[in-house]
């Protein structure tokens, strides 16, 4: 089987019904203990959606899982999706305060909650205006998930059993539409309250096909998953692998023992930020060496400073890198930089650069807000169209229409620009761009040089008010272990290779830079002090 044989899936479930039949007895999933070939992990979904479907949830319903990782989050949203209704995956993280909003705005009718945070759910309920949904709990002493999806198994008198229907969901294929959503994953809400993306079959299985044209996935592969399911790079990711026919190796919590159990498993490809691989590599010879039998490592989610990805090079010589580009409402990535423009790069600047397009999408740079298409080189948003884009944002009419052009376009908030090549170069957040003195700083670009400083670890830039200047500069950084070098010292570093108006004039110096369970840097964190009672909006 290679890739130019698989056809492009219509459903959601396609690839498991797929495989099923092709290759039966081959490992699909691995959690933990728990291990499925194809053919025994299919009937445990149809009995699952015929219990959803007892449950009474139907198409165009919501039900909520509240978890870390686990095997019940991807097989509720196979199961809800062969019923036409939506899986919202709570990032088990969120304060009750904020589970509540995201029950308010959801309105799931069922909710699975992993059972250690059942006191996390009772306080969202608590404080909910609306009556609390119809609770599962997977998991510990008293384990509701099995019974649940045992008693869909379980055919009524006079009715046939799930598995024996035709083709185990003929019936339910007529009542639903790709375009319906199968995963509504939130953002994180840097500005105002999350808003909920709607993915639906359509998208979800063309990010897929897509994006394994860069990945190059086929069976007989083993796919790391460690992202969480409520990031685009843990739930989509995983859809990529089933796509492909390949086993996937699924955490529940991305660990350093879990990944080097997982690699010691036969993982030979993985999604990883660029802040595990530092960790990696700083964690000594042998975790490195371990890491090195991977064939491909993809990073996003955040920049890798060019030091780094020197190192990463040098220390992997014969794992294949894949830089990607993405956000939640493009189902997941829009463009890879793949090995060999890592290794062998036509020009120097194109390591910087988040690649190309992936085959069947367009990019283009434009103004923002007139939508005007930009020449090459110059910086612009960065505007994404095909058939991976998001319905829209749930219950959100408004910010939907405002999310796409006249002409299909999905405007993504990001700044950047592509060269004559069609490398695309991300510069920044447009809501994050700092604009002192009338000109504009792009951060990556002054932290690419603050990076460079050998007593660095890590280090951002933010803007900050200044009474003069309206925002101004200023940097956040982790010295190296050992190390005393101060603010002036920084500050002339970067005067001798920026202009002065990118330069920081501040520094301040923390022991570790605040992060999401994704890896990202949370700069809205750190600058929200300084903006406090300020009438910008950060």
């Amino acid at each position: 089987m290679t890739l130019d044989t698989l056809a492009t899936p219509v459903f959601l479930q396609d690839r498991l019904d797929h495989w099923a039949k092709e290759r039966p007895d081959e490992n699909a999933v691995i959690c933990g203990d728990v291990n499925y070939t194809w053919a025994q992990w299919r009937p445990r979904i149809l009995a699952l959606t015929e219990a959803l479907r007892r449950a009474a949830i139907r198409r165009g319903d919501r039900i909520l899982t509240f978890d870390m990782n686990h095997m019940a989050i991807v097989e509720l949203t196979f199961a809800a999706a062969a019923l036409g209704a939506g899986t919202v995956v709570g990032n088990f993280r969120l304060a009750p305060g904020q589970l509540a909003y995201i029950l308010e705005d959801s309105t799931p009718k069922i909710v699975f909650y992993g059972a250690e945070f059942q006191g996390v759910l009772q306080a969202a309920a608590a404080e909910s205006e609306t009556k609390p949904p119809r609770t599962v709990a997977i998991g510990g002493e008293n384990d509701e998930y099995e019974p649940f999806l045992a008693g869909g198994a379980q055919a009524p008198e006079g009715m046939e059993a799930a598995e024996n229907s035709e083709g185990g969901n003929g019936v339910v294929r007529e009542e639903i539409d790709p375009n319906d959503t199968v995963l509504v994953v939130y953002t994180s809400g840097s500005t105002g309250r999350p808003k909920g993306v709607e993915l639906t079959h359509t998208s979800v299985n063309a990010h897929s096909v897509m994006a394994n044209e860069g990945f190059r996935m086929v069976p007989g592969d083993v796919n790391m998953v460690g992202m969480p399911m409520f990031h685009v790079g843990g739930s989509c990711y995983l859809q990529v692998g089933i796509y492909a026919g390949a086993s996937t190796i699924y955490l529940r919590d991305p660990s350093g023992p879990s990944l080097m159990k997982a690699i010691a498993q036969g993982a030979r490809f993985a999604f990883l930020v660029p802040a595990v691989i530092h960790a990696v590599l700083g964690a000594g010879e042998q975790a490195a060496a371990a890491f090195s039998s991977l064939k491909k490592i993809a990073y996003g989610s955040s920049p890798m400073p060019l030091p780094l990805l020197a190192k990463t090079l040098k220390t992997w010589p014969d794992t294949e890198l894949a830089h990607v580009f993405g956000m939640t409402e493009l189902s997941g990535i829009a463009s890879m930089l793949q090995d060999t423009d890592h290794r062998n790069p036509p020009r120097p600047e194109v390591l910087q650069s988040v690649g190309r397009a992936l085959p069947g999408l367009e990019i283009r740079i434009a103004e923002p807000f007139t939508h005007e298409v930009l020449p090459a080189g110059v910086n612009g948003e960065i505007q994404v169209r095909g058939r991976l884009t998001m319905r829209g944002y749930l219950n959100r009419p408004e910010d939907t229409a405002n999310a796409f052009t006249a002409d299909g376009f999905l405007c993504s908030g990001d700044i950047g620009h592509m060269d004559e090549d069609g490398y695309l170069y991300m510069v920044d957040r447009l809501k994050d761009m700092i604009i002192s003195g009338g000109e504009n700083v792009y951060c990556p670009e002054v932290e690419n040089v603050l990076m460079a400083h050998p007593d660095v670890n890590e280090g951002i830039v933010m803007g900050v008010p200044h009474p003069k200047w309206v925002e101004t500069v200023k940097a956040v950084v982790v010295r190296n272990e050992g190390s005393t070098v101060g603010e002036a010292d920084l500050i002339a570093f970067c005067r001798e290779r920026l202009a002065h108006y990118q330069c920081p004039t501040s520094v301040d110096f923390v022991e570790e830079l605040p992060r999401n369970a994704t890896g990202k840097i949370l700069k809205r964190d750190l600058r929200e002090p300084y903006w406090r009672g300020h009438d910008r909006n950060i």
